[in-house]
């Protein structure tokens, strides 16, 4: 009775003991499988991993977005039911999010494949049936076949039954090999969804299959090249921006319509979790040792050893007078025009998609160009950090950034997804690295920052006139001054960081918002210094001053 309590009271209520294996509904017994054909067309949506902050590198080993992948296949249906097996889809599959359409009689049941075709699973499956086993004496390279019968399975040592009697593979210390006849009903190469569905008249039809798949991730990787002597006020530099998809999964999509998503999505779902791809189990092998444990084995072990047969054909050299009379070879053809990926709404995020297909290869990583602009305008500045109730006492270097606005009228005008920027100068017949910093999503319009590196010579020493010991600060003005320090020959602009207008309430300097912090711009002069002083304090309630 406990064996009936395991299945669907509407199935089984009738049902005795004896047949209760049977106890399945017999058209789901009846139904014909059917092979979809390979995949015609492919498209592929990359989402970046919706829990990597900004300047956080994609992990190649962990890579934790995802994608949405639809395939474009063609099955034939006969009369009746039938069961279409999709094979090769991604082992990172999240199955119930998979949608099939394109079906006359849509779909009664879904399933995903838990047995991969491994060493393990082979043998498993293959116990108690004949197999071959051959083996070669490295002496002489004559090799010698022999039926065997599986008698164990392949959690821990391979035991054969020969006509000799009974022994275990690879103990023998002679380069051995199983051949199998077929592989086992239930087994496959490559992950497989299948699903039921039912068709009165059958037919041939053209489906799509789309599905989330984890193990998918992309970033943007920018490289920008500033022009050598450029004034600190009217900058130029060129900026080229690369997509780089990155696939986990162990399949590879040829010849894919791809595209890839920037922006933050609410992912709820652990499809990580969803997707628990099938594992291929190893084959687990025991021998007995031979003599000392200590020792080791005296029988060599050829396992690991490959003969290497290298083969030559003789080439006759072209003579001086056959080589002058050849025709010159024709000039190499010109360089094809650059691919670029095209930027496109998607609501509220941006789709960059490559117009030409593109193979997206298994554990690999594909770089496609979305971004390649020439003579920005951009300006010089400097940037210091001076935030309340916060002394340095000792001269701090500002931060040397590169400002320039996301329009067309200063070259840009493209939504810029977050990503690593590695940054050169030209000079002297090369290109020489100055910086690499993080970019986060910049749409159209916003000001962009490059910083480049830490000034030696602009410094700024942010002194508070706090009392700590004395609650009434956060009650009272607290005097707040910086000294800010420029080296340079000429004169420079440095915005400093006041904090958030969340948090503190100014008084007695000029300062604006720039991304939800007050900002006060100085220009320190040539060798010289300028020194900044306001009031702060907490906010206070309504009604207190």
């Amino acid at each position: 009775m406990r064996l009936l309590s395991l299945r669907p009271a509407w199935l089984c209520a009738s049902a005795g003991l004896a047949t209760v294996a049977l106890c399945v509904p017999a058209h789901a017994q009846d139904r014909v499988a059917v092979e979809a054909s390979a995949p015609e067309a492919l498209a592929v949506t990359v989402y970046r991993d919706p829990n990597r902050g900004v300047g956080q590198p994609m992990n190649p080993n962990w890579p934790q977005g995802f994608a949405m992948i639809s395939e474009t296949r063609t099955v034939t249906l006969p009369p009746g039911e039938s069961r279409i097996r999709f094979d090769g889809v991604a082992e990172g599959m999240v199955a119930v999010s998979a949608i099939v359409s394109g079906l006359p009689g849509g779909t009664i049941e879904k399933n995903r494949n838990a047995d991969l075709l491994s060493p393990a699973a082979l043998v498993n499956g293959m116990l108690g049936n004949r197999v071959t086993i051959t083996r070669t004496d490295p002496a002489t390279g004559a090799s010698a076949s022999d039926d065997a019968i599986v008698r164990t399975r392949a959690d821990g040592g391979l035991v054969l039954q020969t006509r000799d009697g009974y022994e275990a593979v690879s103990c023998s210390g002679l380069p051995e090999r199983l051949t199998f006849g077929g592989i086992p009903d239930g087994l496959s190469a490559n992950p497989v969804f299948t699903i039921d569905t039912a068709d009165e008249s059958g037919g041939t039809y053209t489906v799509t299959l789309s599905y989330l798949a984890w193990g998918f991730d992309w970033e943007a990787n920018y490289v920008a090249t500033v022009d050598e002597g450029g004034d600190a006020d009217d900058l130029r530099f060129d900026l080229t921006s690369w997509l780089t998809i990155l696939n986990d999964n162990g399949q590879s999509f040829m010849g894919a319509e791809l595209m890839a998503v920037a922006g933050t999505l609410n992912v709820v779902s652990d499809f990580r979790q969803l997707a628990a791809p099938p594992v291929a189990q190893p084959l687990q092998l025991t021998c007995y040792p031979f003599g000392s444990t200590a020792a080791g084995s005296p029988i060599p072990d050829y396992r690991d050893r490959q003969t290497i047969v290298v083969t030559g054909n003789r080439v006759e050299r072209a003579t001086m007078a056959d080589m002058m009379m050849a025709p010159p070879p024709p000039p190499p053809p010109p360089p094809p025009p650059p691919v670029l990926a095209g930027e496109e709404n998607l609501g509220d995020l941006k789709l960059y998609r490559v117009p030409v297909p593109v193979d997206v290869t298994a554990q690999g990583l594909k770089q496609v160009a979305f971004l390649r602009e020439e003579g920005i305008e951009g300006a010089l500045a400097y940037r210091a950090t001076c935030f309340p109730i916060y002394s340095n006492f000792q001269p701090a270097p500002a931060q040397l950034v590169i400002e320039t606005v996301n329009n067309e009228e200063s070259g840009l005008g493209a939504a810029l997804p977050s990503g690593q920027v590695t940054i050169f100068e030209r000079g002297r017949g090369q290109e020489l690295l100055v910086g690499q910093t993080s970019l986060r999503d910049f749409a159209n319009g916003q000001d962009v920052e490059l910083t480049l590196s830490s000034s030696n010579q602009v410094f700024t020493t942010c002194t508070s006139g706090a009392d700590r010991s004395n609650e009434e600060w956060r009650t009272n003005w607290t005097t707040m001054s910086a000294e800010l320090t420029n080296a340079n020959p000429h004169p420079v602009t440095v915005r400093v960081n006041l904090g958030s207008p969340v948090q503190w309430e100014y008084r007695g300097i000029r300062e604006q918002v720039q991304d939800g912090q007050r900002i006060a711009e100085v220009m320190v002069p040539a060798n010289g210094t300028r020194l900044l002083e306001w009031e702060v304090r907490p906010p206070q309630p309504e009604g207190e001053d």
